[in-house]
């Protein structure tokens, strides 16, 4: 049943036409540092009533500039959007503390139109810091795009531990995902809604848009496979930030 409604909410995205969006940017301090967060919002704005918001979290050594195709899709779509550049390099558990005082100020409305719902998506590394920030007040879902766990696993223990509904989209196993190491999240995630792997995708098809040193170090990117990261992001906004639902059908045993 689950699948049906999610396929309806896809539809209703795909055919949903474009609202006007703006976009600007805000610079705060997260975790003790000092960042850049940039703000989408559609225009008209949701009623405050249960409006909510995606934040898109890029991938190691990238920049919110590789989450800007995605945001702009997803405001003209009617949601508000919110792209931090993360504020540490090297650790995921850093920048997990930087994005849980985010999504507090996000939800007490400090810099951007005040939000009560939260979904937080993460490619690469970025999905790992967003996996550890989503146990946070307010999120209701989570989404993996080709996601990274460190070999000791703390992205595993948080996957076992998260019981928002959760998305992942992964390319085959390759050096760039070391070789799908968050796999083992699907089995783990009592909220799984869908777990799939991209044929033929490359680690940089969950970019938009991402650049020729991706492309060099990790292969070519294609656009039906960047449509179907788009899509998945916008049927999932459609599902849990203007449908209303968060439940979601157990996990066969």
């Amino acid at each position: 049943m689950h699948k049906l409604l999610f396929l309806l909410c896809t539809l209703l995205a795909l055919a949903s036409p474009a609202q006007a969006a703006r976009d600007w940017p805000v610079e705060v301090t997260l975790a003790g540092r000092a960042t850049t967060v940039q703000i989408y919002e559609p225009d008209p704005l949701p009623p405050v009533e249960g409006r909510g918001a995606v934040i898109l979290v890029h991938g190691f050594t990238r920049t919110r500039a590789t989450m800007v195709g995605h945001a702009q899709a997803l405001a003209q779509a009617g949601f508000v959007v919110v792209v931090p550049d993360l504020p540490y390099s090297l650790d995921s558990r850093d920048n997990a503390v930087a994005l849980r005082e985010l999504l507090e100020r996000l939800r007490e409305g400090h810099f951007a139109p005040r939000v009560q719902r939260l979904v937080l998506v993460g490619f690469s590394a970025g999905g790992l810091s967003a996996l550890l920030a989503s146990s946070a007040p307010g999120v209701v879902g989570f989404v993996g795009l080709d996601p990274f766990d460190r070999p000791s696993g703390i992205g595993l223990d948080a996957a076992r531990q998260l019981t928002v509904p959760a998305w992942l989209l992964r390319a085959p196993p390759s050096a760039c995902n070391a070789f799908s190491i968050a796999a083992p999240w699907g089995g783990a995630l009592k909220g799984l809604v869908e777990d799939r792997v991209i044929a033929g995708a490359h680690h940089c098809d969950f970019e938009a848009p991402t650049d020729w040193v991706c492309r060099v170090a990790c292969g070519p990117t294609a656009p039906e496979r960047q449509q179907a990261v788009r899509d998945l992001l916008l049927a999932v906004a459609e599902r849990l930030l203007r449908a209303g639902g968060t439940s979601v059908a157990p996990k066969a045993p």
